[in-house]
């Protein structure tokens, strides 16, 4: 039987093909910004931003949430399956934090595998067993193995930086002959073209992550039942998750919902019937694909990604 487990090569594929189609999205992005404020304006701007979001981001979005580090000491059982499972991954041990939420979910952070955080809430680990919390632990150590993490914070740089251009420009009515942007005394595009194609830039990047984001998470499962041999485990936490977060209160739920995209499981779990608007996979196609790796597992055979039609 063919357990051995490395990056997801599909999922390398489609990483790249998504960068490559939104680096020439974003080519034109920077040549607008360039022509109307200046080169050396944007780049530096533009540079100083992406740096901080390739740095920074994963701290902010750990404070975000109140996510506390913790020592072996403090969570001696979490740091030692974790451990086990970065030893089977043949990664280093990132970094374990805890988030005290009733939210039972889960969350890997970081640029590289030697600069990750692996974080869980303390109502996951009130909720599940042994083994379906290893099922999601392994889930998490594959979004560190495949680096998708990174590349999702890379894409979404960008699109962040589109999103408040057009709002900042429909906020200050930018393009309507506000602010001094008119025609007649700028040799640059208007700030309307700017808004423009700053909303383009947003569809465009909005789509392609969310393809990606539901394409990670398929990856990321296939990866955890590869590490564990017990795809069931991870079916039995997925369940249990999404039967938790419907009961949970509102408030607490909308408090999460900007860690959506990296969570294991939405809080918003009732998803729209459109699922191009989704970060992850409907339930039951990560369901049915766990149940066919379990399938494969029990055969003999060589584990294949098992992505629902």
């Amino acid at each position: 039987m063919n357990t051995s487990f490395g990056r997801d090569t599909g999922l390398q594929i489609r990483m790249l093909v998504t960068m490559l189609l939104l680096g020439l999205v974003y080519v034109v992005f920077a040549a607008v910004l360039f022509a109307s404020v200046g080169g050396a304006v944007a780049a530096i701007g533009c540079g100083a931003l992406l740096a901080f979001q390739f740095f920074a981001s994963d701290k902010l979005a750990l404070r975000s949430v109140g996510a506390k580090e913790v020592s072996p000491q403090e969570a001696p059982e979490l740091h030692a399956m974790i451990e086990r499972l970065c030893v089977q991954a043949d990664i280093p041990k990132p970094k374990i934090a805890v988030v005290s939420t009733p939210v039972p979910n889960a969350f890997a952070m970081g640029r590289s595998p030697k600069a990750a955080t692996v974080c869980a809430t303390t109502g996951i680990m009130d909720l599940l067993s042994p083994a379906e919390l290893e099922g999601v632990m392994a889930h998490e150590i594959t979004h560190i193995v495949n680096r998708d993490v990174m590349i999702m914070t890379l894409a979404g740089f960008f699109a962040s930086v589109a999103s408040m251009i057009v709002q900042f420009g429909f906020l200050f009515g930018g393009g309507y002959g506000g602010g001094g942007y008119s025609d007649d005394d700028d040799d640059g595009p208007s700030f309307m073209v700017i808004i423009l194609v700053s909303a383009i830039v947003w569809v465009v990047s909005f789509f392609l992550m969310r393809t990606l984001s539901r394409y990670r998470e398929f990856a990321a499962d296939r990866g955890a039942a590869v590490i564990t041999g017990r795809p069931s485990a991870l079916s039995s936490a997925l369940l249990k998750i999404s039967g938790i977060n419907e009961r949970i209160p509102q408030n607490d739920l909308r408090a999460h919902a900007e860690m959506n995209a990296f969570y294991i499981v939405p809080v918003k779990v009732k998803e729209s019937i459109y699922n191009i608007f989704s970060t992850h996979p409907p339930m039951e196609q990560r369901i049915a694909a766990l149940s066919r790796l379990e399938s494969q597992l029990q055969g003999g055979g060589p584990v294949r990604t098992a992505l629902a039609s």
